[in-house]
């Protein structure tokens, strides 16, 4: 009951934020541009995979949402929105790349979110939390094949999967932010998981006898 209360709290907070930035308070959507950066690129990066292109495409998709918001109706939470938002945006971006392809150095390097979400994930899947150099170092060695194995998804699982286990949304909210039915969300999560148990199940069997 705290969970609902403290998600229907922060809705309400958006809502409220949302009705001051159309109502013309710039200050109201800069709050929640602040609230909902780092996340954006969060998934952004995941889609994209070039850091150096993660800013800008943040960036416009906030600006498309400061556009469309005399459109939003309140009818979905508007983080869904917004990420909607950020995944079409993202999607633009990809298609251009793909009709001018040009890889960066900082697109075949990882960075620190890269490795938190992968820890993040592996905790999730069940890896130890120990504190000992051995467990630190398997820890490490599990995150990497996390992120290894979200880098190999098909586009589609990798969204869904961020969106669930990194991001924390219901199945209802990533299927109205990925503008799929709730039943295709399900199954693409499943598959994701499936595709990563199976690159770290052996090490999770080696580190504790843990299984998926």
């Amino acid at each position: 009951m705290t969970s609902f209360n403290t998600r229907t709290t922060a809705a309400d907070n958006d809502a409220l934020l949302v009705q001051r930035a159309v109502a013309g308070e710039s200050r109201a959507f800069e709050l929640l541009v602040v609230k909902y950066q780092r996340r954006v690129e969060r998934l952004i990066g995941r889609m994209v995979r070039d850091a150096d292109l993660v800013p800008d495409i943040a960036q416009e998709t906030f600006i498309r949402a400061y556009r469309a918001l005399p459109q939003f109706r309140g009818e979905a939470q508007f983080y869904t929105w917004l990420y909607r938002i950020a995944v079409n945006t993202a999607k633009k971006h990809l298609m251009d790349i793909k009709r001018d392809p040009v890889v960066t150095l900082s697109s075949l390097e990882s960075d620190d979110d890269d490795e938190t979400s992968g820890h993040e994930l592996a905790q999730r899947l069940g890896a130890t939390t120990d504190e000992t150099p051995d467990a630190v170092l398997a820890s490490k060695e599990i995150a990497l094949a996390v992120n290894e194995a979200m880098d190999a998804l098909p586009e589609e699982l990798r969204q869904a999967i961020t969106l669930r286990e990194i991001d924390g949304l219901s199945y209802d909210d990533i299927a109205q932010a990925l503008d799929c039915p709730i039943g295709t969300v399900r199954s693409r999560i499943f598959r994701a998981r499936e595709a990563i148990s199976n690159r770290i199940k052996p090490m999770l069997e080696r580190q504790t006898g843990k299984r998926w």
